[in-house]
């Protein structure tokens, strides 16, 4: 399936701003792919089908985890909305025919964020955050970083939605902490070795 086809097939599935949304982040993946010297053909499909499955709702979103053994625990049956990046990885498989394991992982952590992110999940996730119809406090000022110092963008964007759950009351997934623990250690990390270049 190429992606002109990809876009009728997702056109026809989500909602006309979901559409919309998918195709900014496309866009914006693709931006940050050539700036960060990532492969451009592997952001354009993740960023059009990352949200492939976040129109679905209500027992349509546990059956569709079910039919393709995406682990549903505590924490998605919560806040089930964290399920459609896993579900969506599955569904660019099998509905989208994408087989490539570095597109599908970026899309399953394109909502929470991992330890050890992929430059390509790191594409899609701060490319989801920051696309052209996004309009936050700061969103501009991660706009800017992503194209500078993508992982600087991604900690002030997970730091953001941490805030944001705490503040709502309901639970932080573990992948998020991991996502922003991990990057931070590596930024650490790279100071220390610089200085013991010194």
């Amino acid at each position: 399936m190429n992606v002109e086809e990809i876009k009728k097939k997702l056109e026809n599935t989500l909602t006309p701003k979901r559409f919309i949304h998918s195709v900014n982040v496309m866009k914006t993946s693709v931006e940050l792919a050539a700036k960060h010297g990532e492969d451009a053909g592997k952001a354009t499909i993740a960023g059009l089908l990352h949200d492939c499955a976040r129109d679905i709702k209500g027992g349509g979103l546990f059956e569709q985890c079910e039919r393709f053994k995406v682990s549903v625990d505590d924490l998605g049956r919560l806040q089930p909305e964290l399920l459609h990046g896993p579900l969506g990885a599955e569904l660019a498989r099998s509905e989208y025919g994408i087989n490539d394991e570095y597109v599908l992982r970026a899309i399953r952590f394109h909502t929470t964020g991992c330890s050890n992110m992929s430059l390509l999940d790191k594409i899609v996730f701060i490319a989801d955050c920051i696309e052209p119809n996004r309009s936050f406090a700061g969103v501009e000022e991660i706009r800017r970083l992503a194209y500078r110092d993508i992982d600087a963008s991604i900690i002030i964007s997970l730091e953001r939605t941490i805030r944001h759950v705490i503040s709502k009351g309901t639970l932080i997934h573990p992948d998020t902490v991991d996502a922003r623990n991990h990057l931070i250690l590596c930024r650490r990390s790279n100071i220390y070795e610089q200085k013991a270049v010194f």
